[in-house]
């Protein structure tokens, strides 16, 4: 499935790369978490998710992964129906807390972790670590134990773990929660460098003003709004209503 973008006077093709149909998603009998989810995701758009606590951003990225069983409504991934339970290689999430996904005695081994199960030669192994390790600007920590790291080195051992299976499409779930300034700068410069498609649940809505060329904002499950950053982030009425505030570098002081 293509979808034609004007960009240039030319107009390239871009693969929409995940395709959710009318998802939804309910705990039993509880009320529903996600509501008649439809969204389409291009190859390369990075892409923010944001809402209040409670909007169903997590369960969002749950089912997409396959993690989750949806009650009713697909996903797609690269056109090919996503059933729960199962590993998906070109999709990778990266855990809000870092501990949740650091297991192993050493950097190395955590990172390794992925491609080792992935079945993969010593030799493949080896090389996707060192490319993980030096993407993430990581490898002095190679050896060291995971749960000794500051929150922000911690943070990009485990985005570094997920690159390593090469993933083309990267969940992010609250990257920025953790860090401190100088380690969220670094991690904004490196998501804007990022080749893969990416969407980034934060309530750091600067950062996904940085970040993001498009932002779904969600609340009680359902999509209240989809586009451009600028314009949704800015409507004081919307932001509001959603129990969100307009940034500040969005507030226009007179």
């Amino acid at each position: 499935m293509k979808e034609l973008t004007n960009s240039t006077g030319l107009f390239q093709l871009k693969t929409v790369v995940i395709s959710i149909t009318n998802l939804c998603f309910k705990y039993s009998q509880e009320r529903s978490i996600l509501t008649d989810i439809n969204l389409q995701i291009l190859a390369g758009e990075k892409i923010g998710l944001i809402g209040a606590n409670g909007a169903g951003k997590t369960t969002l990225f749950l089912a997409i992964c396959g993690i989750l069983k949806s009650s009713y409504g697909s996903v797609k991934l690269f056109n090919r129906l996503v059933n729960s339970g199962e590993f998906y290689p070109e999709i990778g999430l990266v855990f809000q807390n870092p501990d949740d996904q650091l297991f192993c005695p050493t950097v190395k081994d955590d990172i390794a972790f992925g491609p080792e199960n992935m079945g993969l030669s010593p030799e493949e192994i080896a090389e996707r670590v060192d490319t993980a390790l030096s993407l993430t600007g990581v490898s002095h920590l190679k050896d060291r134990v995971p749960h000794h790291l500051s929150g922000g080195e911690k943070c990009m051992v485990a985005i570094a773990s997920v690159l390593a299976m090469q993933p083309q499409i990267i969940l992010y779930d609250e990257p920025s929660a953790n860090l401190d300034l100088k380690a969220r700068r670094r991690l904004i410069r490196f998501l804007k460098a990022s080749p893969e498609t990416i969407i980034l649940s934060s309530h750091d809505l600067e950062l996904v003003l940085e970040v993001c060329d498009r932002v779904i904002l969600l609340n009680q499950g359902r999509v209240m709004a989809d586009g451009i950053p600028q314009q949704i982030m800015s409507d004081r009425i919307l932001m509001e209503s959603n129990n969100l505030e307009v940034p500040h570098s969005l507030t226009h002081h007179h």
